[in-house]
């Protein structure tokens, strides 16, 4: 009968394939004679050939390689018992009918699959004892098919290491470790004094050597060079996993770095950034400060996917953006006919983020009613939907934000004091981007690249004069404003860079000296007529943006930039007048 290929691991494994051709193509080509369907095998991977009454192997120059008997050839004569393998697939040479095994196919690979999981366990294993455990059992089942009295595996990648190692393996006997070591890696293989000894390499490189006390014959020697193609296979599983581990940390790491949106490398987002590693883990509330615009959302993202509950849901509700009626509702869900329009049953927020986190943005905002029944949740952990009478157990982590100063405004009577210690177990405040300028350029290519993209235009940086304008502003508006300063100067913007004059015109003005005599005159007229105003409205300070004529929020940003937050606590009225 002619010589065969039979496949002893991967998809294919049980086929026999007959060499009966001048040349069997191996590949994943249509037209090859054995298809591989492996990411390692080429599209004409490699071919066996009939030479001179034998059989040669030849690599197409492959990208993923073929290897024999665990190296990577090019070119070289078959022998029989000699394995080949394809990525993940494993054919086994028989040359004639006598070289073939005598046990069924079936049994075959039984032991070969088995000799395989546990040279992988050998490879896996980093601890000393289990892994002699593993190797005990490995040579039990070698035992099996050839007859030994012993052996050995031993693990490194010098010639050195090799025959220090294997001494300790023969009783300290130096001088036969070091022929071993040393006729093993140079020819291959190693007979002699009753061992067959056989290098294993991983990836092309040496990593150790398999031996085994056991008559010569060549028989055993097929064996042997099979055996040694499995221990090698669960090295470099092994191997490539912890690489793929180290590489799958690294980029989960910078993923989470990116997904959080939180740029930068000043001193004040580094504290940040080290507070948000240090209370992800320890799921307790979070109460995030910060003025508007400075990332309380990044910042409440970041820490939900640094937590043990990153896999489960994180769902944000803007208080501010809802009546009360509606943000009960969409906070506790509500049953089927609970107020007018309520058509069906609906799941609240905090039903549908179970196990995972709610992120209650502009907590501040929040009616005292809603404070009361967000109280009770944070105490006893259950809820009920509006209109319905059955209590359900919680588990979520709550996160919530404010830009105002909710111990101001538990003083003066605007925020329940119980439920501001409630929230305030840890407190985590956002930096204003004045306070970190240093970031500003980091943050201002990000967002061009973006709009760039997003505007299909071709806009490379900002020009020196440009970026020292936008160093030179205070950002009441923090990043929020920085964005939309970087969107409006790609969409007016004409050239590939960005220029002064494509920025608004209050980031322009602030080439004009800071102590100029009007604009000193202005700020001082502003101060004067804020606190005033403040004073009249007894700070509450909506009351003194209608006496200023102005929007609640820009009174707020005023505020901000003129510095005026420690003049102001003085006007606020005493608790329970």
């Amino acid at each position: 009968m002619p010589a065969e290929l039979l496949v002893i691991q991967g998809p294919l494994a049980g086929n026999r394939y007959a060499l009966d051709s001048a040349e069997l193509l191996i590949g994943q080509a249509p037209n090859c004679d054995l298809i591989v369907h492996d990411a390692l095998a080429g599209w004409r991977h490699c071919a066996v050939r009939q030479i001179n009454g034998g059989y040669q192997l030849l690599d197409y120059r492959s990208q993923g390689g073929t290897f024999l008997n665990g190296k990577r050839v090019l070119e070289a004569v078959l022998s029989g018992g000699d394995q080949i393998r394809i990525g993940d697939s494993v054919f086994l040479f028989s040359a004639s009918e006598g070289d073939r095994q005598l046990e069924s196919t079936r049994t075959t690979l039984l032991r070969a699959c088995t000799l395989h999981f546990v040279a992988k366990a050998i490879g896996a294993e980093d601890d000393a004892d289990s892994r002699g455990l593993f190797e005990s059992q490995f040579f039990q089942v070698i035992a099996d098919v050839v007859p030994i009295r012993g052996g050995f595996l031993v693990l490194a990648s010098t010639e050195a290491d090799l025959a220090s190692l294997a001494a300790q393996r023969l009783d300290n006997n130096q001088e036969l470790a070091r022929r071993i070591a040393a006729q093993a890696t140079a020819d291959g293989v190693f007979s002699g004094e009753g061992w067959l000894v056989h290098p294993m390499y991983v990836h092309g490189a040496l990593a150790g050597l398999l031996a085994v006390q056991t008559d010569p014959s060549e028989e055993a020697r097929d064996i042997l060079s099979a055996l040694t193609i499995l221990i090698s296979a669960g090295l470099e599983s092994k191997r490539d996993v912890v690489q793929l581990q180290t590489d799958n940390a690294l980029l989960r790491e910078r993923v989470e770095r990116d997904r959080s949106g939180i740029a930068g490398d000043s001193p004040a987002i580094l504290r940040l950034l080290d507070m948000i590693t240090r209370v992800a883990p320890r799921d307790t509330t979070v109460l995030i400060l910060g003025e508007s615009g400075t990332g309380k959302e990044l910042v409440a993202h970041a820490i939900h996917q640094r937590s043990n509950r990153r896999q489960r849901p994180f769902v944000a509700i803007n208080c501010a953006a809802l009546t009360e009626t509606l943000l009960e509702s969409e906070l506790f869900g509500h049953e089927k006919g609970a107020f007018t329009g309520a058509v069906a049953q609906k799941k609240g927020k905090l039903e549908m983020a179970e196990g995972g986190t709610v992120f209650l943005d502009e907590i501040g905002e929040m009616a005292p009613a809603l404070q009361a029944k967000l109280l009770r949740v944070l105490q006893q952990r259950t809820f009920e939907r509006v209109g319905g009478t059955r209590t359900m157990r919680l588990d979520v982590r709550l996160i919530a934000a404010t830009n105002r100063d909710l111990a101001a405004e538990v003083r003066r009577g605007a925020f329940r004091e119980d439920l501001f210690h409630r929230l305030n177990v840890v407190a985590v405040r956002t930096p204003p981007l004045r306070d970190r300028k240093s970031d500003i350029p980091i943050l201002a290519r990000h967002f061009l690249s973006a709009a760039a993209a997003s505007c299909r235009r071709r806009v490379l940086d900002f020009t020196a004069e440009a970026e020292k304008l936008m160093l030179a502003y205070e950002w009441p508006g923090n990043v929020r404003e920085l964005e939309n300063t970087v969107e409006r100067a790609v969409v007016l913007g004409q050239g590939d860079y960005v220029l002064p004059e494509d920025l608004p015109d209050e980031i322009q003005d602030t080439a004009v000296s800071d102590s100029s005599d009007l604009q000193s005159t202005v700020s001082s007229t502003k101060r004067d007529s804020i606190l005033r105003a403040w004073e009249q409205a007894g700070g509450d300070y909506k009351v003194a943006a209608q006496i200023l004529g102005l929007h609640p929020n820009s009174l707020l940003r005023l505020v901000r930039t003129l510095n005026l937050r420690p003049h102001l606590h003085k006007f606020a009225p005493e608790r329970g007048k």
